[in-house]
């Protein structure tokens, strides 16, 4: 079972039905209990850093998905739920992520672009060996909307690159723990495929 956690908001039906077509019994989780049993866990994310920290800590979700990724037990995050993997975002100073990537969240600053980045982008691979680029073409097309981006300290665990403007670390892993800051779900093929290797992964 692959655990999607609804915190109240975010894109969690197509990234459901995504999971699905790929084989996985992916099911939506909305209290600490309902991680028992999980193989992996995936956190969507749509709208803002401190919105979406606030409501997992509302919901009680906050210390038992931290404690999953101290353990280092399958996570994929998607767009803001990677974004949370870092400490702290320029969105909503003062609040912290979870903190397992040293680094922070920016804003685009390139003048004249246009804010948030919505639409298709070419993924440079910088791990060409992670498990998620299996079967994928050299420079995969995929679906981003958003307006921040995380800056790592580490640049050994950046897996991809995009650039708008700028650019930045699009995807990052470290032992099983990845995050993306594209969006799968939304990215036809290419997309489909990483979820598809991500559900063979734990499988």
């Amino acid at each position: 079972m692959i655990a999607i956690i609804d915190y109240g908001s975010g894109n969690l039906r197509s990234v459901s039905k995504a999971l699905e077509r790929e084989g996985a019994d992916a099911v939506l989780v909305r209290s600490p209990e309902e991680l028992e049993g999980a193989r992996a866990v995936v956190l969507p994310g749509v709208g803002a850093f401190g919105d979406c920290a606030r409501n997992l800590r509302e919901r009680n979700l906050w210390e038992p998905i931290r404690r999953w990724i101290g353990k280092d037990k399958p996570f994929l995050g998607i767009c803001l739920g990677y974004q949370l993997l870092f400490d702290s975002s320029e969105e909503t100073p003062g609040e912290t992520g979870f903190g397992f990537f040293r680094g922070k969240v920016r804003r685009f600053q390139t003048r004249g672009l246009k804010i948030p980045h919505m639409g298709w982008n070419n993924l440079a691979l910088a791990a060409p060996g992670n498990p998620l680029w299996r079967g994928l073409t050299a420079d995969p097309s995929v679906f981003f909307v958003h307006s921040y981006f995380p800056a790592p300290e580490d640049e050994s665990i950046v897996t991809s690159r995009a650039t708008y403007g700028e650019t930045f670390a699009a995807s990052a892993a470290a032992g099983n723990i990845t995050g993306v800051q594209f969006h799968p779900e939304k990215s036809q093929a290419e997309g489909l495929a990483i979820l598809g290797n991500f559900v063979a992964s734990v499988s």
